[in-house]
């Protein structure tokens, strides 16, 4: 049996930069261990924007410049960069919430094994989600878990209705 790690949008804009919050600093500890010990398939994802973001769909409802390629704000946050240091990870950039491509990626990483997909990061409520029910969607017989210690909402009361709604649709939180 396969496992696969997704690590969402663990990015400095969502830890201590733009849309930074006190409760993305508290993960990082637990997120950067959970990703060093793992032993299976990691995939990245990356909140990716460019400068004209303010133009998009959701630069109008977040008028917040987030995540701008290039940028400082767009890289990893350092503790999970050193934890992924040496381990062998697929990245994906993304312009949405969830990524359409990585359930492709999953599927193109197990062929026909059978696996497990844990994730974990940023914002639970809004990236974590998207991600988990288009896994979920794609892969229906799969297990499919989220670690709610190494997730944050954008408030902790979004953090906790995420987490509710994935248990809804049968992803398992611990």
């Amino acid at each position: 049996m396969k496992n696969i790690l997704v690590v969402v949008d663990m990015q400095k804009d969502f830890v201590d930069g733009a849309l930074g919050s006190a409760e993305a600093c508290a993960i990082v500890p637990a997120a950067a261990r959970k990703i060093a010990a793992f032993d299976g398939d990691i995939f990245v994802t990356y909140d990716t924007h460019f400068e004209n973001y303010m133009d998009t769909a959701e630069g109008k409802k977040l008028p917040v410049p987030h995540c701008i390629k290039g940028t400082e704000g767009w890289e990893l946050n350092k503790d999970i960069a050193a934890a992924l240091e040496g381990k062998k990870y697929t990245p994906v950039e993304k312009n949405t919430f969830g990524s359409v491509d990585l359930p492709k990626l999953i599927k193109k990483a197990v062929g026909n094994e059978k696996f497990t997909v844990e994730l974990i990061g940023l914002c639970t409520d809004i990236c974590v989600v998207s991600n988990a029910l288009l896994i979920k969607a794609n892969f229906p017989e799969a297990p499919i878990s989220v670690d709610a210690a190494c997730c944050a909402g954008v408030t902790p009361v979004k953090h906790d209705a995420a987490l509710e709604t994935m248990r809804s649709c049968q992803i398992d939180v611990i």
